[in-house]
């Protein structure tokens, strides 16, 4: 049966998150929830995947509350990766879509809590969306960014400026090849001299990346973009400190239940730059991202 945005409750939607320790990203996916509700006529719930709530099986208990035959997830991240091939699959009673890298044999600890999934009541349709991806409308909002600080600050060539585009990284390909997109896209859209650089478990890492841009390029200031939806504890806290930024962020305990094994030992390298750092603010509840998101869901329930 084909489903229209008019029959409301046939359809809800769940904006899927990562969470955090810090209140940046609650505060960032709630103006996104906010702004979504706005322009779709169905209920939303966010779900969050660890330290928030409501948890992802809280969001779709919710919704089964609304009277919904048919919930469409959609994870609010910008690159595939564990949580949203293997975690995220899993909690919502589907096939994971890639082998977990962390237990190559399929077989989990006893304790894992993959072992110990809460069941949901909902017997509804759930469809699980793609993640975000390399959109174009991803490289506008970077890019505009970035044409902001030339605008408002007293940096007036961009021959003496480099864009460094930082990433997490992952133990799979997919945000690595997420990011070398973006750069291409970026490169071809705009004049800027660009780079790429990874805060663990990709190359190249952000110091080493820094340091071969500035090998061949005399610049006096470096513009620092995260690629990340909200602030945390990686863009309030580590990032600053391996770009030897004063950050307000005192050391907090970062233990993963999802057993990543993050080392969570940034490269000891110094970058080699005397110049202006200007580090800016991830993508946030920027209207293009809204308009991602509901172009998305727009298309699931409208097939």
């Amino acid at each position: 049966m084909s489903l229209n945005l008019k029959q409301g409750n046939d359809v809800g939607v769940i904006l899927i998150s990562h969470g955090s320790s810090l209140p940046f990203a609650s505060d960032v996916f709630s103006e996104i929830a906010v702004k979504f509700k706005k322009v779709i006529n169905c209920p939303v719930e966010i779900g969050y995947l660890e330290f928030s709530k409501p948890t992802i099986l809280q969001a779709v208990d919710n919704l089964s509350l609304k009277a919904v035959d048919k919930i469409i997830a959609m994870p609010i991240f910008l690159a595939d990766g564990i949580h949203t091939l293997v975690d995220i699959p899993l909690i919502l009673g589907m096939e994971k879509k890639e082998n977990d890298p962390r237990f190559l044999n399929g077989v989990y600890p006893d304790d894992h809590y993959l072992n110990h999934l809460e069941s949901f009541s909902f017997d509804g349709e759930i469809v699980l969306l793609d993640c975000i991806g390399p959109d174009p409308l991803i490289l506008q909002i970077l890019k505009s960014k970035v044409d902001d600080v030339f605008i408002n600050s007293d940096i007036l060539n961009n021959e003496n400026t480099g864009i460094v585009l930082v990433s997490h990284g992952s133990r799979l390909n997919y945000n690595s090849e997420f990011v070398n997109e973006l750069l291409r896209m970026f490169k071809d859209e705009t004049d800027y001299k660009a780079t790429i650089g990874f805060m663990e478990l990709a190359n190249p890492s952000i110091p080493v990346a820094i340091n071969e841009f500035l090998k061949n390029n005399n610049f006096e200031n470096l513009i620092v973009v995260p690629v990340f939806i909200a602030h945390g504890m990686h863009t309030k806290r580590d990032i600053p400190k391996i770009l030897k930024l004063p950050t307000d962020i005192k050391y907090i305990k970062h233990s993963h239940h999802h057993d990543h094994d993050h080392s969570h030992n940034h490269e000891n390298i110094g970058i080699d730059f005397n110049g202006k750092i200007i580090y800016l603010d991830p993508i946030g509840s920027n209207p293009l991202l809204i308009d991602i998101i509901k172009q998305r869901v727009d298309a699931t329930i409208n097939k």
